[in-house]
């Protein structure tokens, strides 16, 4: 079996897992042609059932004697890494790397649980993964191959875009921008709708404006060529309604400022977490 046919080890499949296991089914990174093991202790995986070239189990007691995982891609919550990743050390070897997605998770810490000569990439990805539109920030270490690094990013980029950075600290700003990012995309189209209803529209239909008016801004941001503050210039005719909007968020103490100190405590937090 070549390096690129070795198994996939999926260690946890909740909300995160889920996303990348069905990315990979449709990208054909797993499946009949590239074997993978999922481990679920909850196995609330009934979408799963009966995919070839998948097997299902619950703990590593359960994974087969004889399979030799590629690639160990570690998708638990990270308050359960500490007891999650000891159990899979004996995978280690110059043929198999450990992929985390665990926020706050560092190399060092892989390093600790599966000693020093683990190859091992730490990413950080985003909840849009889950539609196949999200974006992954990962660093690797020094034991890391090309070969081991370009089949860590197929697996991520079957749910989005892939981005490599070679300073680790550097995802704890990723994890503020990208990772925490869709929150405050959400919490645009509350505010917008609140914002709405203050202005005397029924709350269905401000909601309705703020969902439909985000998402089809995504889109055309998407699609588009042209840069956000163009798009941004494209909308607001001088001295009009947007005009009038934008001096309030524009100003000095509005919204950038707002994003600022938010992105600046989200990535004070990611480093707290990180130790």
């Amino acid at each position: 079996m070549t390096a690129e046919a070795s198994p996939v080890l999926l260690v946890g499949c909740g909300k995160m897992g889920s996303a990348l296991l069905s990315g990979w089914l449709a990208a054909g990174r797993a499946g009949p042609q590239a074997p993978a093991v999922v481990v679920e202790p909850a196995l609330s995986m009934a979408t799963f059932e009966g995919k070839p070239g998948l097997r299902l189990v619950r703990d590593p007691a359960g994974i087969p004697a004889d399979v030799a995982p590629g690639v160990v891609v570690f998708a638990v919550k990270p308050q359960g890494m500490e007891t999650v990743v000891p159990a899979y050390r004996r995978y280690v070897a110059p043929a198999t790397v450990f992929l985390s997605i665990a926020a706050g998770r560092t190399l060092g810490f892989l390093a600790t649980h599966l000693g020093a000569d683990a190859a091992c990439v730490r990413s950080m990805p985003n909840t849009p993964a889950a539609i196949g539109r999200g974006i992954t920030v990962a660093c690797a270490n020094q034991a890391v191959s090309a070969a081991q690094r370009q089949r860590c990013e197929a697996l991520l980029s079957a749910v989005g875009e892939v981005a490599w950075v070679g300073d680790e600290a550097l995802l704890d700003p990723v994890t503020a921008v990208s990772g925490s990012g869709p929150a405050y995309v959400f919490l645009l189209v509350e505010a917008l709708a609140e914002a709405g209803v203050a202005s005397g529209l029924p709350a269905e239909l401000a909601m309705r404006l703020a969902r439909a008016t985000v998402a089809g801004s995504g889109e055309l941001l998407h699609r588009s060529g042209e840069a956000a503050e163009q798009l941004r210039r494209n909308v607001t005719s001088p001295g009009g309604t947007t005009a009038a909007a934008l001096e309030v968020l524009m100003a000095k103490d509005g919204l950038s400022a707002l994003m600022t100190r938010a992105v600046a405590a989200a990535t004070k937090r990611s480093r707290e977490l990180a130790g």
